[in-house]
């Protein structure tokens, strides 16, 4: 009996780890995760199923559904985290506008202004004019290596 029990808690345990190791990706289709109720139609299909002479533990179960809902929680906090960061960075990326910026190329380093900002899945993208007119474009916030602090009067063409 006590064997089973532990056979029984390790395999859930290394259920639920596999779920709580799986990477939060953004756009995620919502069925991609089990959600608190599927745990709870799981955990009635077990009882209505477990043998009626060697019922498993109710602590065991109260255990493991604490542990589904901590899970969750986590989950939802990751999920509202990383929507804190995308607004974080399209905040600091709209303050660039018309600053002079010095950025990393393949070429080494270049000056010049931000004249557009553009977002691609959450992330926002420079367009930088350089003194010698030339655009540099999809330019990512870590590129960015110096901030000139006084924003520069936008110039029309």
């Amino acid at each position: 009996m006590c064997d089973r029990r532990a056979t029984d808690t390790k395999e859930i345990t290394m259920a639920i780890e596999s779920i709580g190791a799986a990477p939060l990706a953004a756009g995620a289709p919502a069925n991609a995760a089990v959600s608190q109720e599927d745990f709870l139609k799981i955990l009635l299909t077990q009882l209505r199923f477990q043998d009626p002479l060697k019922p498993i533990d109710n602590q065991q179960f109260v255990a493991q559904l604490a542990q589904f809902s901590a899970l969750e929680l986590t989950r939802q906090q990751g999920e509202e985290i990383q929507g804190l960061l995308t607004i974080q960075s399209a905040s600091q990326s709209l303050s660039l506008m018309n600053r002079t910026v010095e950025v990393g190329t393949n070429g080494g380093s270049q000056v010049g202004t931000v004249t557009a900002i553009r977002f691609q899945n959450g992330n926002p993208l420079l367009t930088i004019k350089t003194a010698g007119g030339q655009f540099l474009t999809d330019v990512g916030l870590s590129q960015v290596s110096l901030v000139n602090s006084t924003p520069t009067s936008p110039t029309t063409n």
